[in-house]
C-alpha cells in the first residue's frame, strides 16, 4: 500500500514511501520521475529497492515551502 505525503520538520520536508508489483514497475516510476525533475529542475531526495520507492522533497535553501514545492508534490503524486 502506498503511504501519503507526511510532514516532517527539523528540517521541513515531505516524505512518502510508493510500493510497487515489481521492479519495472519501479525502473518506469523512476525514469518518468527523472523526465518530471530535468523539466522542473526540482530533484527530490530518493532511495528505493527492487519495488518501492523513498522520497522527500525539501524546500530550497533557506526558504520554506511554498506553492513550487507543493506543486512538484502534485506532479509527482500524477505519475503514479
Amino acid at each position: 500500500m502506498n503511504q501519503p505525503w507526511t510532514q516532517r520538520s527539523r528540517p521541513d520536508r515531505f516524505e512518502r514511501r510508493v510500493e510497487f508489483d515489481d521492479y519495472e514497475a519501479t525502473r518506469v516510476f523512476l525514469e518518468r520521475l527523472n523526465d518530471l525533475s530535468d523539466r522542473l529542475d526540482k530533484f527530490p531526495d530518493i532511495s528505493f529497492g527492487r519495488t518501492y520507492v523513498n522520497l522527500t522533497v525539501r524546500p530550497e535553501e533557506g526558504q520554506v515551502f511554498g506553492e513550487a514545492e507543493q506543486s512538484f508534490i502534485a506532479e509527482i503524486d500524477e505519475l503514479l
